[in-house]
């Protein structure tokens, strides 16, 4: 099995906090967004994941290392494959055309998920959905009476369907994918400027590629600050407790309440914390009260009182009542 994960974009609904961190590196709940992406879908595999190209910009050495640390925690090997033009989701995944063949799980990397089932590999193709309230602002999926996806719809005005997809897809024989986004870059089939996957999905449909739904519990965005504090929130509730507290962390005349992650070398004095709240390595809180927020790592809180908030690295707050989304080095007096 090979995974593909297209990254590169900029993250511009996240700002400040993608100025200095990729998006896909963001912590969610202590870890990476695309690390957790990447553990949760080798939970639903049946088989190992061999490799995994992670296409990105320029994001620097040291995020390139990273991520090929993630992979080789699962045993996989990395790729750094560079989408240097931001020319659509289909170019993206053309980008690591080398992985493209036999089984191939894509998934970009700006949502989480939750799924009680197991992949299927017999199935030709996958596309994983969830069911939503308001489909008009999603990519969403029509099946016929067998449960087999007939259409793709890109944001219907009127009703066709409630399953939007989200982002992630298995296929069984991924040489057929990279022959159709061949064929697209070849003959610059563009929408919108750019080329996009769900008409590769339909050629490949149309030349006889049955297509199921995976359809998943739980859809966490990460697409802006409230959103990715509400899937803070959520995911920490999803954790063990043996998995929320790292080494070398004090805690002094205070009161957790959880769900918190607290990151390894993590201080607390004469503070409140929680719940679902997370907090980076080497971070240290006092005179404050936190709940629901995100703190990063390497951060000095003190005499605060926040919610709903994000804080990025090597931050020094000294607040007051407030609702933070502050960035990287920044520093802020009350």
């Amino acid at each position: 099995m090979n995974l593909v994960i297209p990254m590169a974009g900029r993250g511009t609904r996240l700002r400040p906090h993608t100025l200095t961190t990729p998006k896909p590196l963001v912590p969610i709940a202590g870890k990476p967004i695309v690390e957790r992406l990447v553990n949760d879908i080798a939970s639903v595999c049946n088989e190992k994941i061999n490799d995994i190209a992670f296409i990105i910009g320029d994001f620097g050495k040291e995020v390139e290392e990273s991520l090929l640390q993630i992979a080789d925690q699962l045993g996989a090997k990395g790729h750094i494959v560079y989408q240097e033009q931001a020319l659509g989701t289909a170019h993206a995944v053309y980008c690591a055309k080398e992985l493209l063949d036999g089984n191939v799980i894509v998934a970009f990397a700006d949502t989480l998920f939750r799924a009680s089932f197991q992949l299927d590999t017999a199935s030709d193709g996958i596309i994983w959905v969830k069911q939503v309230e308001d489909p008009s602002a999603f990519g969403v999926v029509k099946m016929d009476d067998n449960k087999v996806i007939t259409d793709f719809v890109e944001k219907p005005k009127e009703f066709v369907s409630d399953l939007a997809i989200i982002g992630i897809y298995y296929f069984k024989h991924g040489e057929k994918l990279r022959a159709e986004l061949q064929k697209l870059i070849d003959n610059k089939i563009m929408s919108g400027g750019e080329y996009q996957l769900t008409v590769a999905l339909e050629n490949l449909k149309s030349d006889g590629v049955k297509f199921v739904p995976g359809q998943v519990d739980d859809w966490l965005d990460c697409g802006n600050k409230k959103a990715t504090v509400e899937t803070n929130r959520t995911y920490l509730g999803y954790l063990e407790e043996q998995e929320l507290t790292g080494k070398d962390v004090v805690i002094k005349d205070s009161t957790i309440i959880p769900p918190v992650y607290l990151g390894d070398g993590v201080t607390i004095e004469r503070s409140v914390v929680g719940p679902h709240v997370s907090v980076g390595s080497g971070t240290s809180i006092a005179s404050s009260v936190v709940e629901d927020s995100i703190v990063g790592a390497d951060t000095v809180i003190s005499n605060a009182v926040f919610s709903g908030s994000m804080i990025g690295q090597y931050v020094k707050l000294n607040g007051k009542i407030a609702d933070y989304s502050v960035g990287d080095y920044n520093q802020i007096e009350g």
